[in-house]
């Protein structure tokens, strides 16, 4: 097994090579920002059947669904669950702040929601997180990619309101789905635009801008090369 610092090095750049963005803090490698975007649709419904099939199960209990979430995992849910919440983060993006223990892999990462998520699992003030797998039984096989690729999104899709750091989203989810579901889609239009995860978005290409150039000094070639009538 590689040092705590070796491997944190290598998480790192492993994230990094995964296109995941990146903002390192104090140019060290043990606290760093990373944008983290709802999950979608596709991501999640990957699965081992139709999309349609899956209605004809909502009156059974359980299904094993084969979930591709960046990388394959298999998650024992509650088929309505599914249904009702597939894809009402899609289109968030979130600052999320990440700081390694020394003792990492060993001890698991601090995660953290910069700007606001409207979760019953997430802190609406501190954007800390209540997840088990980070909390608890955080293991060295783990790695960054697996926080962002698997265990975020699950997260997000499959909260557990009977541990909440959020009680009122908890209560709201438990009590009202679809008033939950539309507040989930508030916070997310009002806090979790690209601008509010400190992410600027990108100017057009520099081909672009040569090519409108072209355009441009041609236009005027023709205008010079036409005699006066």
């Amino acid at each position: 097994m590689s040092s705590p610092s070796k491997r944190r090095e290598m998480d790192l750049m492993k994230l990094m090579m995964s296109d995941y963005k990146v903002e390192m803090v104090n140019d060290g490698m043990q606290e760093f920002f990373v944008e983290f975007r709802g999950p979608t649709e596709n991501e999640l419904l990957a699965c081992s059947f139709p999309l349609e099939h899956l209605r004809d199960l909502v009156n059974l209990s359980t299904v094993y669904l084969f979930c591709c979430m960046g990388r394959a995992a298999i998650f024992l849910i509650n088929c309505g669950c599914v249904l009702n919440l597939i894809g009402i983060y899609q289109g968030g993006v979130w600052k999320v702040r990440v700081e390694l223990p020394d003792a990492y892999p060993y001890k698991s990462p601090s995660i953290g929601f910069i700007n606001k998520i409207y979760h019953p699992n997430v802190d609406e003030m501190s954007g800390s997180v209540c997840l088990d797998v980070i909390n608890q039984t955080w293991s060295p096989m783990f790695d960054l990619v697996n926080v962002f690729e698997v265990f975020l999104p699950q997260l997000l899709l499959y909260p557990n309101p009977s541990d909440p750091l959020n009680g009122e989203a908890a209560a709201l989810m438990m009590r009202d789905r679809p008033a939950y579901e539309q507040k989930v889609k508030e916070f997310c239009e009002k806090y979790a635009k690209p601008e509010d995860a400190g992410i600027t978005p990108e100017d057009k290409s520099s081909d672009e801008e040569e090519l409108s150039e072209d355009e441009d000094d041609s236009g005027d070639e023709d205008i010079v090369g036409k005699p006066d009538p």
